[in-house]
């Protein structure tokens, strides 16, 4: 066995233990530790090689940075169950139910919202699911635009600050948090657009599967119609701003922002009157396993990550990539069907941790932008919710959907919405700037400008006498 064959067994095997069913975090530290002890007899490195992984694992545990997730992890777990959710849906409901497609509007506008308050999939699939689906369902919407609707715009947490998915990205290009929800804001905006275009084609060209409220459902226009809406919106874009706000600012860092947020969210609760110590208890639990699966995958990839660098897996990877015909574009290409096609089976934890550190070193080395690879990538990875029929935003759905919702409608709703993320994906690659545009890149300076004039030393005074102390 030779060192060349090294890279490719060890990827080979850590996907065969996937496919069985092995947990990753440690199908990850299996695979490490077998090739590591494999490599060290074969003679490919050293015992002093696999020192360096205490180290390693003690800097996971000691980066500042990932306290950011249990911090947005808990403020989203309180957001979803306080009843906020409520207020804006059946408020922002109301407001646009005289138009076709007006319940539609208002679950995309206010799962926006939810993703840049809650940051979790989970949280905003479900408070939309559980509230708008029953009343789609009795004013006669297409089963499959309201499934489609609702799991598409809960996805929209994934690529809208404070998404969990920018912070591990981040962390794993070597980039500012700060700098990857400054990328995504563009993104954000547009997937909006494009999910509000395509109802807005489905009520042009078959109004009958979006109807309008109809006139006895609808409240009078007013003052307190009004007041809901602004009671559930203002405490939420206040929220936003004291956790987005302040990292733009540059006032806090992404873990303080998160630890704010997550006090926000208490001081929203006990506002909504819906705080209890149950609620925080199972809002902690709910956090804590999130953060232990997240913490484990980590660790099982920096064991599998150094022994694959210690058999050049790096090279192995940018040598395969790096003659891709094309150039940059045919790489593009490729790593995004490669991204595609792996979210039908991984976590997008799971990716993030194992495909990402080995995709980075590439693209950085064709002189791509990191922060726009890693924007562009996080929306490629939003699919991962959307395909049936592993779509976890699906399987969400169907957990609190009535029974006469069939899931097959649950299924084919997806699709559409799918390939909308997909189109998204197309037009960041066509046009970097929605990304780059919105990054602070510091003062531009040009360098053939620049002149440095260094004073010469005068000439010492031979008259002068040295004076010694």
């Amino acid at each position: 066995m030779t060192l060349d064959m090294m890279p490719p067994l060890m990827f080979g095997g850590l996907v065969l233990f996937l496919l069985l069913g092995f947990p990753a975090a440690f199908s990850l530290s299996a695979v490490g530790l077998f090739f590591g002890f494999l490599s060290i007899e074969m003679g490919f490195f050293n015992e002093a090689f696999l020192g360096n992984l205490p180290l390693r694992v003690f800097g996971i545990l000691s980066n500042d940075l990932l306290l950011a997730i249990p911090f947005f992890t808990l403020m989203g777990a309180i957001l979803e169950r306080c009843g906020l959710a409520e207020d804006l849906l059946e408020g922002t409901g109301q407001l646009f139910g005289k138009v076709p497609g007006g319940l539609a509007y208002a679950v995309i506008l206010v799962g926006a919202v939810l993703g840049a308050i809650t940051g979790t999939v989970a949280a905003s699939v479900i408070a939309m699911g559980m509230i708008s689906l029953p009343i789609m369902m009795r004013y006669g919407y297409d089963m499959r635009i309201a499934t489609g609707v609702i799991a598409a715009s809960g996805t929209i947490t994934q690529v809208i600050p404070p998404s969990l998915v920018l912070i591990v990205l981040g962390d794993q290009l070597g980039k500012s948090v700060g700098d990857m929800y400054a990328g995504a804001i563009g993104p954000s905006f547009l997937q909006i657009i494009l999910f509000m275009l395509f109802i807005l084609g489905v009520s042009i060209f078959q109004p009958h599967k979006v109807p309008p409220l109809p006139p006895e459902a609808l409240q009078p226009r007013g003052w307190p119609l009004y007041w809901r809406v602004l009671k559930g919106m203002v405490p939420s874009i206040v929220l936003i701003f004291l956790v987005l706000g302040t990292i733009f600012l540059g006032l806090a860092t992404p873990t303080e922002a998160g630890a704010m947020g997550t006090v926000g969210a208490v001081f929203l609760a006990v506002a909504q009157g819906t705080y209890s110590w149950k609620l925080l208890r199972e809002a902690m639990g709910n956090t804590m396993r999130i953060t232990s699966m997240v913490i484990f995958i980590l660790i099982g990839a920096t064991v599998f990550s150094l022994v694959f660098q210690g058999v050049d897996g790096s090279h192995w990877i940018e040598h395969l990539l790096s003659h891709l015909p094309g150039g940059k574009t045919g790489f593009l290409i490729f790593v995004n069907i490669f991204v595609f096609f792996l979210a039908f089976f991984l976590d997008f934890f799971e990716i993030a941790f194992i495909v990402v550190p080995m995709l980075a070193p590439v693209a950085a080395n064709m002189g791509i932008d990191l922060v726009w690879f890693g924007v562009l990538l996080c929306i490629n990875l939003q699919t991962s919710f959307m395909h049936p029929p592993f779509g976890f935003a699906l399987f969400y759905l169907r957990g609190i959907a009535p029974r006469t919702v069939l899931t097959r409608d649950i299924y084919w709703g997806a699709v559409p919405w799918l390939f909308l993320q997909l189109a998204l994906v197309a037009i960041v690659i066509v046009w970097p700037e929605s990304v780059t545009y919105f990054i602070d890149h510091g003062p531009q300076v040009d360098p053939s400008t620049v002149t440095i004039d260094v004073p010469l030393p005068e000439a010492p005074d031979d008259d002068a006498v040295p004076v010694f102390r």
